[in-house]
């Protein structure tokens, strides 16, 4: 069995992999850590785990974090993650973090957009990127996976088929993207207030928001040569999900039934990535592992769409994903 520890277990993201560890076959949890006044019982904290889980949320105590746990996913803020992960991998641990303190691999680009000194670049440089359906046999057996931006997730999965053919111009490549209020994590704000986010759909980080440099580093390995990418996302009045709508430039002539053909190969042996006949929906992956994706053409255009749970393909499903091929397990254990 594998051994699993959860950092920062009283987000968001942290219910959601209890939820996804609980029904696992060959994992099970043993450790839950959270700040001091976020603790206790996880049946307490999360209603849904009464009689599911006995578990405590304790304080982080790394001696028992070591003797108890095989994997930490490392559910804590970006900034933050990066002061722990090296005393993770210190301990002996193999470490998911959920943080995007370890996906760009450019520091000062880190630094640049995240407006922090990156303070732990010699595990950086080890840290894998952790996308199965284009990275898999990068991750087997890995120490450090960084479990990739829910935005990024849906953005890269929708165009990946076009640029690994090299199909389209890599320097005008618009991803417009609609994510739910979840999204924003658990704390409370006035924009995510109900009065002001119910029936309500708005644009933020307009022209900076922090998972470009992340799309357009991994865009650009998958295309061999440098890729731009203007990136706008929106939250809409939803609990979960993103609906990416990406716009292409083609290189040369191309047909929505090429584009068809090509999608259904490329992701032929990729459980978690369904190639649709249509513009993919939000609620048909709602609290699932799976991308749904559909690409056409029109008026001169690539338009490539996605759909993922930004909870679980876009954060936890993944990682559990990730952490089972890194133990070598079946890949889709504790996941539909």
């Amino acid at each position: 069995m594998i051994r699993v520890a959860i950092i920062g277990a009283s987000g968001y993201t942290g219910a959601e992999a209890i939820r996804i560890v609980l029904q696992h076959k060959r994992a099970e949890l043993t450790y839950l850590t959270a700040l001091p006044d976020e603790c206790g019982a996880v049946g307490d904290i999360f209603g849904q785990f009464k009689g599911r889980c006995n578990l405590q949320i304790e304080p982080l105590d790394f001696a028992q974090l070591k003797k108890s746990s095989d994997v930490a996913l490392c559910c804590l803020p970006h900034k933050v993650s990066m002061g722990f992960v090296p005393k993770l991998l210190a301990a002996g641990l193999k470490v998911i973090d959920f943080s995007a303190d370890y996906r760009i691999k450019d520091a000062a680009l880190y630094e640049k957009f995240y407006q922090v000194k990156h303070t732990d670049t010699e595990n950086l440089k080890d840290a894998v990127y952790g996308l199965p359906e284009l990275f898999r046999n990068q991750i087997k057996g890995k120490n450090l996976i960084a479990n990739p931006g829910c935005f990024p997730t849906g953005a890269l999965l929708a165009i990946a088929p076009l640029l690994k053919e090299g199909l389209i111009e890599t320097d005008s490549i618009i991803v417009n993207a609609v994510t739910g209020s979840s999204g924003a994590g658990k704390n409370p704000s006035s924009k995510f207030h109900f009065p002001n986010m119910n029936e309500n759909i708005f644009a933020y980080g307009i022209g900076s928001h922090r998972h470009m440099p992340e799309m357009e580093q991994i865009a650009s390995e998958l295309a061999g040569c440098e890729v731009k990418i203007l990136f706008q996302p929106h939250v809409g009045a939803f609990d979960r999900g993103i609906l990416s709508t990406v716009y292409c430039q083609p290189k040369a002539n191309v047909s929505s039934e090429k584009l068809a053909k090509l999608y259904s190969s490329f992701y032929a042996d990729e459980q978690f990535v369904q190639v649709c006949d249509s513009a993919p929906a939000v609620k048909d992956v709602a609290a699932t592992n799976y991308c749904h994706v559909f690409a056409t053409c029109a008026k001169g255009k690539i338009l490539a769409f996605s759909a993922i749970d930004n909870l679980v393909k876009g954060a936890s499903g993944q990682a559990i994903q990730n952490m089972n091929i890194i133990f070598g397990e079946q890949e889709n254990l504790g996941l539909y």
